[in-house]
């Protein structure tokens, strides 16, 4: 490679580099694997090295990626919060330890192994035994501050009492999701028409950024601590340290292990690497520390990383196969997603024949080619993707894979926003996908609960020409649907399913239709598919403006009365009730009975005690069913129930873990903060 092949080689990798940056700290959204972007940084620092005389100071190799945003206060880091060297192999880990070695001497060292989380850093700063800041890692020197949102995580202690904790130090952990909060939320996104987030890093990252704290509540996140930082250090070990955090009631993962040597810390990485899938959280590697707190301050760091510490990478499970065609898959919402078509090939205990290629500028970044090639791995996700190309065995006359200008389903041309990564088909009214889509939300187990359809149904149904919106459904007839069969393949997964309309089968469905004429107002709303209005906000629209009538009337100004409804999603529902096809389609569900208002004659009303008070309830009660008859008894007993707290609530009824931020607040404006027993005595 010349020295100008190497300049242009540096540049475009530094130029990708602060793109994947962006999207993996600032929007969330990676486009590539930790995997891929490590491979890239690697060469990059590779070429760095071989031609000092293209060095910049801002180069991605020099610098900890940002995550700052300006929607937020930044604040300077006392400590630098510097990200860690990453490892895939035995071999780089055992010259970690060479280097360790010859900078110590003879001195005898140990080392702390801990899980790494795949979550996002946070710096805790306590102040009198308080939690006075929570700082996002930001660009090293200085991040966020996200106090409030920390707040409201449980596992977070605002005051520490033990006696051993000094007045003033600093904590680092990692904010992080369980997979089992990580899947919930990625369902509710799914059901409210959003793209699920890629992985609980994103997702806990994207979470920490909310404006709203009452937001952040609901997503359950939670806090493992690592690094306890004073000045001077408390303990000589970083092992007793972290000991000592859960002594003062910091939530500390109790996976960790004292090593006496480089073999035992290998030992506890191929422990986890085979029980990884055991834990109750996703980690995607292991941190490995020297234990001595005086020699990690003797060996310093550099301007990205600590020298003392290291983190071992597991690698997902790969295969090499060849690239035989790519087809462009059209979403519910129109998103495009091309799909490489794959010589089968085993991998991860299944026969792969489809690979994930994410979007045009990932197919770009792997220069593909037909009939290259490829690398494959699964790395937590239900289809695999192209990671690389062997492109030694590429042959001469290979065409290049380029990405489609019109979608595939209907011929539109494709659009792409300014700063997203994907295209999408702007064609929702006529494109099938999209049409399709739409139906299958309008059935769904959360919407109008027509268990007896599905995909495939609503395929056959669309192919035959019998539906084209939801409307069509309550027109179905027995006659139509009987006898109606397809061999339906899955164009993801590759499986095939036949779908027959035996008798059973029609009479289910049409009792299902005709049942779905009694779910409340409020799941038909969640129904329509208005974009941004999901289960939450279609149940306070339905709540506040009692029928679809006086929703369809409603001023962009009555709108943002409704509490926690905001600008994007009151355009949204203007947008939607202007267009003369869903006004159509509303009074088509209107005459087959479809229940478009909340009926006040079937709302029990038990008494006025409550007349004339508004109550926001907060915190958790002993069933989630419970908090819900609270609520109705407010309502029954003629009280008014809010979200969030102002100078009109008169009261806060308060759970366990009640919102920090709600509790705040009504304090500062002299609200009373009352338990259930409180509540029920005031009804009695």
């Amino acid at each position: 490679m010349t020295p100008e092949q190497a300049q242009e080689r540096i540049e475009f990798l530094r130029k990708e580099l602060h793109k994947h940056n962006y999207h993996y700290y600032v929007l969330n959204q990676p486009i590539i694997s930790d995997y891929e972007y490590d491979r890239l940084l690697k060469e990059l620092e590779m070429l760095e090295n071989q031609y000092p005389q293209f060095h910049d100071p801002s180069s991605p190799t020099v610098r900890v990626g940002s995550d700052i945003s300006n929607e937020f206060e930044q604040r300077p880091h006392r400590f630098p919060m510097l990200s860690l060297a990453n490892t895939y192999s035995y071999e780089e880990l055992q010259e970690f330890d060479n280097r360790i070695a010859r900078a110590l001497g003879h001195r005898s060292y140990r080392y702390v192994c801990e899980l790494k989380y795949d979550g996002t850093s946070i710096s805790l700063i306590y102040e009198n035994r308080r939690l006075a800041y929570a700082v996002t890692r930001g660009d090293g020197e200085k991040g966020d501050v996200v106090t409030a949102n920390v707040k409201t995580i449980p596992t977070v202690p605002l005051i520490i009492s033990h006696p051993s904790a000094p007045d003033d130090f600093e904590v680092r952990g990692e904010i992080m999701l369980s997979r089992k909060q990580f899947e919930r939320l990625n369902q509710e996104r799914i059901d409210n028409g959003e793209e699920p987030f890629a992985n609980p890093r994103n997702a806990a990252a994207g979470t920490l950024k909310l404006l709203k704290s009452s937001e952040v509540a609901k997503r359950k996140l939670d806090c493992f601590v690592y690094y306890l930082l004073t000045e001077p250090p408390l303990e000589t070990s970083h092992f007793r340290s972290l000991q000592l955090l859960g002594d003062w009631g910091f939530h500390v993962q109790p996976y960790s292990e004292l090593c006496e040597n480089i073999d035992k810390v290998y030992d506890f990485i191929q422990h986890w690497e085979k029980e990884r899938e055991n834990l109750p959280f996703d980690i995607d590697g292991v941190v490995v520390k020297l234990d001595d707190i005086t020699l990690q301050q003797q060996l310093g760091s550099t301007a990205k990383s600590p020298r003392w510490a290291i983190a071992y990478k597991f690698k997902a499970e790969q295969a090499i196969t060849r690239l035989l065609s790519v087809s462009f898959q059209v979403g519910r919402t129109g998103t495009i997603t091309p799909v490489a078509n794959l010589e089968p090939v085993p991998l991860g205990g299944t026969i792969v024949k489809r690979a994930s290629l994410h979007n045009a500028d990932q197919i770009a970044l792997l220069d593909l080619h037909f009939d290259d090639y490829v690398i494959i791995e699964k790395g937590g996700e239900i289809i695999p993707k192209i990671v690389d190309v062997d492109r030694s065995k590429r042959t001469a006359n290979a065409q290049k894979v380029t990405f489609i200008a019109n979608c595939p389903e209907c011929g539109t041309p494709l659009l792409r926003n300014e700063g997203e990564a994907r295209h999408y088909c702007p064609n929702e009214k006529s494109c099938p996908p999209q049409i399709k889509g739409k139906i299958e939300h309008f059935i769904g187990r959360k919407a109008m609960n027509i268990e007896s359809l599905g995909e495939g149904k609503v395929e056959l149904l669309f192919d035959k020409g019998l539906i084209r919106n939801p409307a069509d459904l309550y027109e179905l007839t027995f006659d139509q649907l009987y006898g109606l069969e397809k061999v339906i393949e899955d164009p993801v997964l590759g499986k095939v399913k036949k779908i027959s309309f035996k008798e059973k089968t029609v009479e289910n469905i049409l009792k299902g239709i005709e049942s779905s004429k009694q779910v409340p107002f409020e799941r038909v709303l969640f129904a329509l598919g208005i974009r941004y209005v999901g289960e939450t906000v279609a149940r306070k629209l339905a709540t506040h403006f009692k029928n679809i009538d006086a929703l369809r009337q409603a001023s962009y100004e009555e709108l943002m009365q409704v509490p926690e409804i905001g600008e994007i999603i009151a355009r949204s529902v203007i947008d939607w009730f202007s267009d003369s096809d869903n006004q159509l389609l509303v009074e088509r569900l209107r005459s087959h009975g479809i229940q478009l208002g909340i009926d006040d004659t079937k709302q029990t009303q038990i008494s006025n005690a409550l007349a004339g008070k508004t109550f926001v309830i907060t915190g958790s009660y002993a069933t989630p069913q419970r908090r819900k008859e609270l609520e109705e008894l407010v309502v029954a007993h003629g009280g008014k129930l809010v979200d969030s707290v102002s100078s009109k609530t008169s009261y806060i009824v308060a759970g366990e873990n009640p919102g920090p931020s709600k509790i705040q607040k009504a304090q500062q404006l002299g609200i009373l903060i009352i338990t259930e027993t409180d509540f029920l005595q005031m009804i009695s």
